[in-house]
């Protein structure tokens, strides 16, 4: 049930995004003729007055078809709800529908878990030490910092239950370099003054630890709607900020970064975990997931919504759409490279599950 359970929230997930670009596209009075869920054989199908709606046989996919290149419409060529026919605003705006989808649903996500299932905080205040990282930065063990102590406050900020109080300090030490940073520590309840000065990192200053929320991980009830709201933003802030810094390291640090990269098998894998061990997780994870899939679908490369933004703003600039020549044989090389990439990543994942290699072995 937990890979069935992982399995719909990636379904779940693509339906809103095709959904943004249907909706989109129907408000505006645009002429839509399929939206379809999954790809490969139908399991399922309905046919409305114009759009035929269907279900697919391999649900991690889908598509909302258009009738402009149609060779079976009965819609004049010059018809003005074509797409196509349409002014560029109005493409954009379908285009990057399914987009702003995915993250307005992300961030209600956020919201529900902190307002059906709680809000994750420690038991006790603090950051805790969890080990020392020497190979990464002396700093810690320079300034005497052990395993086992609990950062109360740095540089005047207060650490309580909160688990953002983690981020708050490693925004912190990255933010001084070669710079010292006043600590209050409490180690076997005794309170010390300490200053570390954080070595210079390409992403800012390191002190070389590692660490963790004090106590156990409990969660509490909202306290009402907005404590809800205020917080699932702040949840749905920090992920767009490690989703941006994920991208970046990508583009700057391909060789390391790319190995970590997971495809669909890796990630129904770990959904099933989050769905076996702690199922109210399961919000986080699609909030997760989602703003993820946004940010890959924003991406200007061909076959991605992001690629056929970058025609329209090419069209805006040039005043006229560049050749449909070169505009299908951009979109087929990309998708034949991103199909095969998606293959790759499949049947690498595949190979390394544990009854595969059992199977195999």
């Amino acid at each position: 049930m937990s890979v069935l359970a992982a399995i719909a929230v990636l379904a779940v997930l693509i339906f809103v995004h095709e959904l943004g670009h249907f909706l989109a596209a129907r408000t505006q009075g645009i002429h839509v003729n399929r939206f379809s869920l999954g790809f490969g054989p139908v399991l399922l199908k309905y046919q409305g007055s114009e759009t035929e709606y269907a279900v697919r046989a391999f649900p991690l996919g889908g598509f909302v078809g258009f009738p402009d290149d149609d060779p079976d419409s009965k819609i004049e060529p010059d018809d003005p709800n074509l797409l196509r026919n349409r002014p560029i605003l109005d493409r954009a705006i379908v285009i990057s529908a399914g987009v702003i989808a995915n993250l307005i649903f992300a961030y209600f996500l956020l919201v529900s878990q902190v307002g059906f299932v709680g809000i994750p905080q420690a038991t006790q205040p603090g950051v805790l030490i969890k080990e020392l990282a020497p190979q990464v930065s002396k700093a810690a063990e320079s300034a005497g910092i052990k395993p086992g102590d609990v950062i109360l406050a740095a540089e005047g900020t207060e650490f309580g239950k909160s688990l953002q109080g983690i981020e708050q300090l490693r925004d912190i030490i990255k933010s001084h370099p070669g710079e010292a940073i006043e600590l209050l520590i409490n180690r076997k309840d005794q309170n010390l003054n300490l200053s570390v000065v954080p070595e210079a990192k390409s992403a800012g200053g390191s002190i070389g630890v590692g660490l963790s929320p004090n106590g156990k991980v409990e969660r509490r009830a909202a306290k009402g709607i907005v404590e809800a709201f205020s917080v699932g933003a702040t949840e749905f802030q920090n992920i767009i900020s490690q989703t941006v810094q994920g991208f970046g390291k990508l583009v700057t640090n391909f060789g390391e970064t790319a190995s970590q990269v997971a495809g669909p098998v890796k990630i129904v894998k770990i959904g099933a975990n989050i769905a076996q061990n702690d199922t109210g997780s399961l919000f986080f994870f699609a909030a997760l997931i989602s703003i993820n899939l946004a940010f890959i679908n924003i991406l200007p490369l061909p076959a991605l919504d992001g690629g056929q933004l970058a025609f329209l703003l090419i069209e805006g600039v040039r005043g006229k759409p560049l050749p449909n020549r070169i505009q299908e044989g951009v979109m087929q090389t990309g998708l034949v490279l991103l199909l095969g990439l998606g293959i790759l990543i499949l049947v690498k994942e595949t190979s390394q599950l544990e009854w595969v290699q059992k199977l195999f072995g």
